[in-house]
């Protein structure tokens, strides 16, 4: 007979990440997975598919990005110092070639794109620099022109793509949390939504998740993110869903921001997921919350 063997399994002693930086290699086809999988019997089918192609062109663009530069170790220090975002997505300098990007974008777009989509990729492929960074200025500070939705959306995503690839160059260790802390701490932007992260070393901690470079940081749970309260904090989701995808809902300053379970599908995506789940947003609009946070894709999301 063989001896029993007794096999001793022990916590894990590493301590999770405060901060985690995006991988520019993975996460936009990761996103273009996602898309493609949630556009599958929706009734926003063609939408969600279209955002999968458009994450995928900022998958290749992101794979020619390799030669941006971090910043200065002295700036970096003295962001950290002061508490500021190293990558402040209204003061951080462009890359020179950013409007070249902003094409290359559009051009991948152009190849099959409904009709009504190509005169704006072609007015994209036609503009200065000058005018491309008036779009980007104007959205980066919430001034969205209503007329030009799919221009924007096109910069929001070059933008993503630029602002993921400079983040992925810094290190994690030298970055401080914000204050306040629904700030990202790579680029000051706001979260798109947060995420209960689950695997062998995280059990359920919330991170929140950049709108503009996909960065994620560990917050609280149960704490509203737009007003740090703890108290008049609820959760509201859609009658008959698994509870993957809820929106936590302040009392006290009247915001929400969906907060999703890894648990329920490791494959969920902040962005992706958020886009397909508008009725939640509809639904918590009507109870008279307001977004916290955009979706750089669907703009016009917060407030």
């Amino acid at each position: 007979m063989t001896p029993t063997q007794t096999i001793e399994i022990h916590a894990s002693t590493e301590v999770p990440p405060v901060i985690y930086l995006p991988e520019p290699a993975r996460i936009f086809a990761d996103r273009h997975a996602r898309f493609a999988a949630l556009a599958q019997r929706h009734s926003l089918g063609d939408w969600l598919a279209y955002l999968g192609r458009l994450s995928q062109a900022q998958h290749e663009l992101a794979m020619t990005l390799d030669s941006l530069a971090p910043p200065a170790a002295e700036a970096l220090e003295r962001a950290r110092q002061h508490g500021m975002p190293p990558l402040a997505a209204l003061s951080y300098p462009r890359p020179g070639n950013w409007g070249d990007l902003v094409k290359r974008l559009a051009a991948k777009m152009t190849e099959g794109a409904p009709e009504t989509m190509r005169p704006p990729l072609a007015a994209l492929g036609a503009m200065t620099d000058a005018e491309l960074d008036a779009i980007a200025d104007a959205l980066l500070d919430g001034r969205i022109d209503p007329d030009a939705l799919p221009e924007t959306t096109i910069v929001a995503a070059a933008l993503q793509t630029i602002w993921t690839a400079l983040a992925a160059r810094l290190d994690a260790k030298a970055l401080v949390i914000l204050d306040p802390s629904e700030l990202c701490p790579c680029c000051g932007s706001l979260p798109v939504a947060s995420i209960l992260k689950t695997s062998a070393q995280i059990n359920n901690l919330r991170y929140l998740h950049c709108s503009l470079c996909n960065t994620e940081w560990n917050v609280p749970r149960a704490t509203c993110t737009a007003c740090n309260t703890d108290r008049d904090v609820s959760y509201r989701q859609i009658d008959g869903d698994d509870g993957g995808v809820r929106a936590e809902c302040c009392d006290h300053c009247k915001s929400y921001l969906k907060i999703m379970a890894q648990e329920k599908d490791p494959h969920i995506d902040p962005v992706a997921d958020d886009l397909a789940t508008l009725a939640l947003d509809l639904l918590v609009d009507e109870a008279g919350y307001s977004r916290s946070g955009p979706n750089l894709l669907l703009l016009g999301g917060a407030g």
